[in-house]
């Protein structure tokens, strides 16, 4: 460990994808339970060369997909803190630790941030790297990271990076331009999404912002079902040893889900593919006039019960699309629990989405 590197000092928790060499790391199954990686993934081993603490591991749903881990909401343990970063997220919002690992394939990362009242940064896809962390579905798999600000998020991906441009050590120069942008999916959102949304957009035009409303070409109206359907495919395949060899230990959740991706035709998972590239190619158009967009990040507080993490609706386009997203926590829904907006980026732009997030973050802060 480095004593006088950028993070000495610091304490960082792991989900438990990521490999350990010196904890267990499990995946979320009992298939691996007690399992001792060899070597330390590489996004774990450079937090300790740059002189961080791992504080140790964070509960992860089976193989970071649906079935719920133990993890309850610290703001209300009667509700689940979403998943599948489930740990990391209600350990950051229960003050255990200013920062935590998380990952994304669907919405892993901002829907647990939104349940959970933190800030929650899925990179551009890429931006970490993703050795020794397991694979579900490799066209969408993102590292990221969950912490209570966004300099945090920006200070601590920007070492991981090796990207310091990413630093946030001062104010926007100007009010950004936000596309508010309820989605296709908007008829999913409820009482409580909307009013976070509205919210938001109103604070951040009162406070300079330029806001107009931003209507997606009909293209993005399928991006979700073409990012489900990959996610089942590359899933099946990547869980091909487990589903092989340990079929009995895999839960009826996830082998649901792999036995989907089983049937899909290599044509149909193509033909998703396509439908994603030409998401990807337009999104610089239909964000013509905005900095970034401003989305739901959930449909609303976190659902009641610890059978399920909620529905990823609203972050299945920022993941498709490999563009930076942050959820900015600071308002609640209608029994007081968290509810998160989505500030959603070009892709690469991630300085600019990080910069953009932050005022908004200050703004809903002062309410």
């Amino acid at each position: 460990m480095a004593s006088d590197g950028p993070f000495r000092g610091l304490p960082v928790a792991v989900k438990d994808i990521f490999d350990t060499a010196d904890m267990p790391t499990a995946y979320g199954s009992p298939i691996y339970e007690g399992y001792r990686p060899p070597s330390d993934a590489s996004s774990v081993a450079l937090v300790r060369a740059a002189g961080g603490v791992i504080l140790g591991k964070t509960v992860s749903t089976e193989f970071a997909y649906f079935k719920p881990g133990k993890t309850a909401n610290p703001h209300n343990p009667a509700h689940t803190p979403g998943g599948s970063s489930s740990g990391s997220a209600a350990a950051v919002a229960d003050f255990m630790t200013p920062l935590a690992f998380g990952s994304q394939t669907v919405g892993s990362i901002i829907r647990p941030a939104s349940y959970c009242g933190v800030v929650g940064y899925k990179p551009s896809y890429g931006l970490i790297d993703r050795t020794g962390v397991r694979p579900q579905a490799d066209t969408f798999d993102t590292v990221g990271v969950l912490t209570r600000s966004v300099p945090d998020a920006a200070y601590f991906v920007s070492v991981l990076s090796r990207r310091p441009t990413l630093r946030l050590d001062g104010e926007l120069e100007a009010p950004p331009s936000i596309g508010v942008c309820p989605t296709h999916e908007w008829p999913a959102a409820d009482e409580d999404a909307a009013a976070a949304l509205e919210t938001a957009a109103r604070l951040a035009s009162d406070a300079g912002g330029q806001v107009r409303e931003t209507v997606l070409p009909e293209l993005f109206a399928v991006l979700g079902e073409a990012q489900g359907l990959i996610v089942d495919y590359e899933t099946a395949n990547s869980a091909a040893y487990e589903l092989a060899f340990h079929r009995d230990n895999v839960s009826k959740t996830f082998l649901d889900r792999a036995e989907a991706g089983l049937a899909y035709t290599a044509d149909q998972y193509d033909d998703a593919l396509c439908v994603v590239a030409r998401a990807q190619t337009g999104l610089d158009a239909a964000m013509d006039g905005v900095d970034v967009l401003l989305c739901p990040s959930s449909q609303g507080q976190a659902p009641e019960g610890l059978g399920t993490t909620g529905d990823p609706i609203f972050n299945r386009m920022g993941t498709a699309l490999r563009a930076p997203c942050v959820n900015i926590p600071g308002l609640s829904g209608r029994s007081g629990l968290p509810v998160g907006v989505q500030v959603m980026g070009r892709m690469k732009d991630d300085r600019r989405t990080l910069a953009v997030g932050n005022w908004l973050h200050g703004i809903l802060r002062r309410g």
